[in-house]
């Protein structure tokens, strides 16, 4: 089914903002978003908001979570064909290093300086290349976490396209169980792990949340990542307790900014405590312990 790409040009500033709206607004509807830099020395950036039907239905609800901004442009709109629209725009991403970690991706090798560790990735129809802040986060809390903890077994919830179970494995050298509930993702995370030669260290398994037999066979995990979203994550709350050894850290991430209270009120209630969180590009990235 083609699909239409709505579309704004304007400064950073304002992109981050209007990005952030939408995200929130349609983060129930799938719709895939993406904000880049057009014109660097310009400050020029894109915002753009993909969706498979009803265009002018989601173009009057851009128009209403947007109408606080001001400044903003008309909303651009173009039919694009029926193709893999996430392979497509990797061909224009530059590497992104976080942490310890360079992400890169087929067209940008030899970018490795002295000391990181490379990790080529292919999303494909998975999410999760390093450019998104949560992401971005993660690399960055997990390159410090383990300067300073020696976990023996983790697992990354909601694996997407793997980058972080695969920078686990290549950083630690431990067994990482990658899981995600959609099995496009899992081929995608199967095929990094193996592109990456992690295929020693992390098996990825399609299960929703918890509820596959291999849980009950690998746990407890001494870390647990998941990048996911606010509310599914405070859900699992009295599950992730169940699951993290003693002593085990859990990073969480996919939480706007004005949600990281409620999602640390739920883990609080499950005796986890906060040990540190980052901000990235509106979003946080939470380490916890219990």
């Amino acid at each position: 089914m083609p699909q239409t790409r709505f579309y704004l040009q304007c400064s950073g500033a304002l992109a981050r903002q209007a990005y952030q709206l939408l995200e929130s607004a349609f983060e129930d509807d799938g719709f895939p978003l993406a904000v880049f830099a057009i014109d660097e020395e310009r400050d020029l950036h894109e915002v753009s908001l993909y969706a498979s039907e009803t265009p002018d239905a989601v173009e009057a609800r851009m128009k209403h979570v947007l109408a606080g901004l001001e400044g903003l442009p008309a909303i651009g709109r173009e039919t694009l064909p029926d193709i893999d629209w996430v392979a497509h725009s990797l061909q224009g991403l530059h590497a992104v290093r976080a942490g310890r970690f360079l992400i890169h991706g087929a067209h940008e090798h030899g970018c490795k300086r002295a000391g990181e560790i490379g990790i080529e990735i292919e999303a494909g129809l998975a999410f999760g290349t390093g450019h998104h802040g949560t992401t971005a986060g993660c690399l960055e809390m997990i390159a410090r976490l383990l300067k300073a903890e020696r976990p023996r077994n983790a697992l990354d919830l909601g694996t997407g396209s793997a980058v972080l179970a695969i920078a686990i494995a290549r950083l630690a050298r431990i067994p990482v169980l990658a899981t995600d509930i959609d099995p496009v993702a899992v081929r995608v995370a199967s095929w990094n792990v193996l592109l990456n030669m992690a295929g020693a260290w992390v098996k990825t398994v399609t299960a929703p949340g918890f509820h596959h037999p291999v849980f009950g066979h690998r746990k407890p995990f001494d870390l647990i990542v998941a990048n996911i979203l606010a509310r599914p994550l405070m859900k699992m709350a009295p599950a992730m307790a169940h699951h993290l050894a003693p002593g085990g850290s859990l990073i969480l991430s996919g939480i706007l900014e004005r949600q990281r209270r409620a999602v640390l009120a739920a883990y609080g209630a499950q005796r986890f405590r906060h040990i540190t969180t980052y901000s990235r590009e509106g979003w946080v990235t939470i380490h916890l312990k219990r």
